[in-house]
């Protein structure tokens, strides 16, 4: 029977977000794991840019291609693990992974060992922390709940981590000079503990979500591994035009991301040599995003893609890349590379990528932890390494920052027409699953 408080506490979730009873327990423990995740993340995201700048700004594209390299390695024992182990088991044991990551890291830096080479190790290993660990929790996201499901609950769970994203740096901001920064990474590392906590909690309330929820149950059941392979990942995106397509969103994502951020650092770089105040300039662009961000995704983001599905909601972000590289063109100072960065951030967090989570919802279970791992992780990071040398080589043929920014325009014009695309192929594959017996 419920209690005074949990009547109180549905019905004011009731307010934000279109839940059914049968999935309130398993919602709220996705909301609490995500949040756990994030301010984990953002406690170690200030000591892993202050060792980046330690390393040198101009080494920033070597470290973007270690960190493709480096998930080149990884992606094969990911892969042997999903092949083998159940969900149960595969999800924790790669967050207890990162926690011993992280517990080495502490034991380097409190004993000044090899400081210089930490630093640029820790930049690299941090970047391929933060995508493993997100796209572990959207894969379980992904099998937990049904392409409907997705539409009204996938936005109310993001704001769980967006939340997280404001206490993070609250920590790090708060703790960094009396505690000392690598002892932060003890506090990421009790985060990530809980993170594990709530999944294994959410993995309990799973069994009578799943009782309950009337839409289809997975293809294989839970509790066993995938078998086969790490290389059936890409084989998978390989043969599936509809993976291939979103494979190729998060390429065009992360070459749109790159290029604004090259922007943004030429730009904050001729302003000022201060660092103090870059470092201001950066933070006030980072709590302008996580305000608006949580904000969006409490109030609107699962009213937003239920009522224009995946496909439109995803196509708002490329939408915001082409105006605001246009903005940018015809008006390069420092406040519109602020508003820029604000409002794509936070249409990204809010709206563009849970929507492109639920675009996973309709593939089948292995693909959602194989090739989306690949797609999250792979893809992603050699987007990043390659469009980093390609703003670098377009610099270099002499062109400015304005002509860089217009030449952009069009690429965000094909990215929002495969969005509208991939909404469509997202509802006919949904239609079918619910046709099929």
């Amino acid at each position: 029977m419920d209690t005074a408080e949990n009547t109180v506490m549905k019905r004011m979730l009731a307010r934000v977000v279109a839940a059914q009873p049968h999935e309130m327990r398993a919602l709220l423990w996705s909301f609490a794991y995500f949040f756990c995740l994030l301010a984990g993340y953002y406690v170690l995201r200030p000591v892993r840019d202050e060792m980046g700048l330690a390393s040198g700004i101009k080494n920033l594209p070597w470290l973007f291609t270690a960190t493709f390299f480096v998930m080149l390695a990884v992606v094969p024992i990911y892969g042997a693990l999903v092949a083998r182990l159940p969900r149960q088991r595969f999800i924790p044991l790669v967050y207890h992974f990162f926690v011993i990551n992280i517990v080495i890291f502490w034991v380097l830096l409190t004993q000044g060992i090899a400081l210089a080479v930490t630093a640029q190790v820790f930049f690299v290993w941090i970047s391929v922390f933060n995508l493993f660990a997100v796209s572990v929790f959207w894969s379980f996201m992904a099998d937990l709940y049904g392409a409907e499901q997705g539409k009204r609950l996938f936005g109310f769970i993001a704001a769980g981590g967006s939340a997280g994203a404001l206490l993070g740096p609250s920590i790090a901001a708060g703790l960094a000079e009396p505690l000392g920064r690598a002892n932060l990474l003890l506090i990421a590392a009790v985060l990530l503990e809980c993170a594990v906590f709530c999944a294994m909690r959410l993995e309990a309330a799973a069994a009578v979500f799943k009782a309950s929820a009337q839409e289809s149950t997975p293809t294989a059941p839970a509790s066993k591994g995938f078998g086969g392979s790490w290389i059936g990942g890409i084989l998978m995106i390989v043969r599936s035009p509809y993976l291939a397509g979103i494979a190729t969103w998060v390429a065009l994502l992360s070459l749109a991301g790159t290029f604004l951020y090259f922007q943004q650092a030429n730009i904050v770089s001729a302003l000022t040599d201060d660092p103090n105040k870059r470092t201001a300039i950066f933070a006030r662009i980072d709590l302008a995003v996580s305000l608006l961000t949580v904000i969006v995704q409490f109030l609107a983001t699962g009213k937003l893609i239920k009522r224009f599905g995946a496909g439109p909601a995803t196509a708002f972000l490329p939408f915001v890349f082409a105006a605001g590289f246009i903005a940018l063109w015809a008006t390069p100072m420092l406040w519109v590379v602020i508003a820029f960065q604000a409002l794509q951030r936070a249409a990204n967090f809010a709206i563009a990528n849970p929507a492109r989570e639920v675009l996973f919802t309709v593939v089948e279970r292995e693909e959602k932890y194989k090739a989306k791992n690949v797609i999250d992780n792979v893809v992603f990071r050699g987007s990043d390494a390659l469009s980093g040398w390609l703003f670098s080589a377009l610099r270099g043929l002499g062109l400015e920052l304005g002509s860089i920014s217009l030449a952009t325009v069009p690429v965000a014009a094909c990215w929002l027409a495969l969005s509208l695309a991939l909404g469509r192929a997202h509802e006919r594959k949904a239609t079918d699953a619910k046709a099929a017996p």
